[in-house]
């Protein structure tokens, strides 16, 4: 949606809950082939101060070539009892159950089938949202300093960089916003010279709609909710910050193309198998159970 109406190209460097030093990191690695104009970070994961769960650091840190950067997010992202060279070298990760491997533990060392769009998970499905979730009472509503540290690191990397960096805020329901947490980053934005943008407060000028726009309950929007979010996004990147209209470029056009007819391919393929199997078989399977947080 943002390259056919607004020429804009784009990537999206993130995966399940990942932190933000994993991606500073990310983006440390990326400057180093690549000069974005402008970086957008979804500022949801300041609400994590410390590593999480392995199985979500290796979501992000296991596709990682091996660089200083990904060395520099392994060390900010290892729990408690793991070993550093097991992510240098996953599969030393198994080495107490060699015997116990299947051909299913290999089925996708060598050879991956592309399912994501630059980035983008594609999901067709439909999981309404059934319940606006109220805030639990948190102990402390601020923010963590190790979080505030690398916010600090992805600010200054922009601005050495001359990227402009846009804070948001998804039109997720869940997991909750609390408004104690909107304050801290307005405040951020001001003291640094960012734009801050919930995109909360406008979901209904987006025109999200919250029983047909996302596949699990309101994690995560659907294909419709996508579209509809990159249309309204897409206009405040061209218009306010001049992210520049690439369609008229005959190289890049040509990458393009190809993406595009990648996109509407991968979207019939869903459409037929919602229409054969009643779900999405090979693209994530039926719409995951919300887990409240």
């Amino acid at each position: 949606t943002l390259w056919e109406n607004y020429g804009i190209t784009s990537y999206i460097r993130g995966s399940a809950q990942q932190l933000i030093w994993q991606s500073y990191y990310l983006l440390e690695e990326t400057l180093t082939y690549e000069k974005p104009d402008v970086v957008v970070y979804n500022v949801l994961a300041m609400k994590y101060n410390e590593p999480q769960k392995e199985a979500y650091n290796r979501l992000t840190l296991d596709g990682m070539k091996l660089s200083k950067s990904k060395i520099g997010a392994i060390k900010a992202s290892m729990m408690e009892g793991e070993d550093f060279i097991t992510y240098l070298f996953p599969l030393l990760r198994y080495h107490s159950r060699w015997s116990e491997l299947t051909a299913e533990d290999f089925k996708y060392l060598l050879k991956k089938d592309t399912l994501s769009h630059n980035g983008y998970l594609m999901r067709i499905d439909t999981k309404p949202v059934n319940v606006i979730p109220k805030g639990k009472k948190l102990p402390n509503y601020q923010f963590g300093s190790n979080s505030y540290d690398y916010l600090d690191k992805i600010t200054k990397l922009c601005k050495e960089n001359g990227i402009k960096l846009i804070l948001i805020k998804s039109p997720s329901i869940y997991p909750y916003w609390y408004e104690e947490w909107d304050e801290q980053i307005v405040t951020y934005a001001k003291e640094n010279d960012l734009t801050y943008i919930n995109f909360l407060d406008v979901a209904d000028e987006i025109g999200i709609d919250y029983n047909m726009d996302t596949f699990d309950g309101g994690l995560h929007l659907n294909l419709s909710g996508a579209e509809k979010f990159s249309r309204y996004f897409g206009k405040i990147l061209s218009e306010t910050y001049g992210v520049p209209d690439q369609r008229t470029n005959p190289k890049v056009k040509k990458i393009w193309d190809e993406k595009v007819k990648f996109y509407y391919d991968m979207k019939a393929d869903q459409e037929r198998e919602m229409a054969e199997f009643g779900y999405l078989k090979s693209y994530g399977a039926q719409a995951q159970q919300l887990e409240e947080e």
